[in-house]
């Protein structure tokens, strides 16, 4: 029985800690450098016209995108299954934004919306800092 006690104590101890320590810190400046593969259809545009990263139009400014509602950027043509998952009131994080950028066809259909992605490259590492690197520009 004092080994039960002991084994309990033990696993809440180890449980508590876990939630207790911090996520591993983004690096913005390897997220920067990542970018790079973004560049060629997406800008960072700052609202006063300031051109944080010059790039393609072909996808929406990404200034500001975190913290953003999904599919809000004016003027822009999303397509339908980004326009659902936005219209469900998907708002970009951290998590939501690293998801989508790896396979952003698969977030689309299990986040509200179906079909192809207009965004058809795939970021298959380094989500996390590009994320990161996205919310240093905006603030």
């Amino acid at each position: 029985m004092t080994f039960r006690i002991f084994a309990a104590g033990l696993a809440l101890a180890l449980s508590t800690a876990a939630i207790s320590v911090p996520a591993l810190a983004q690096d913005a400046a390897k997220g920067e450098t990542e970018f790079k593969k973004c560049k060629a259809c997406h800008a960072i545009t700052a609202p006063d016209g300031t051109d944080i990263v010059k790039g393609g139009k072909v996808g929406p400014n990404l200034y500001g995108v975190v913290g953003r509602p999904v599919a809000s950027v004016p003027d822009f043509k999303y397509g339908d299954g980004i326009l659902a998952v936005g219209a469900a009131g998907t708002v970009w994080d951290e998590a939501t934004l690293a998801e989508y950028v790896t396979d952003p066809t698969a977030f689309i259909d299990t986040h509200g919306g179906s079909g192809k992605s207009k965004m058809t490259f795939k970021l298959a590492k380094n989500q996390a800092d590009v994320v990161a690197y996205l919310a240093s520009v905006a603030q």
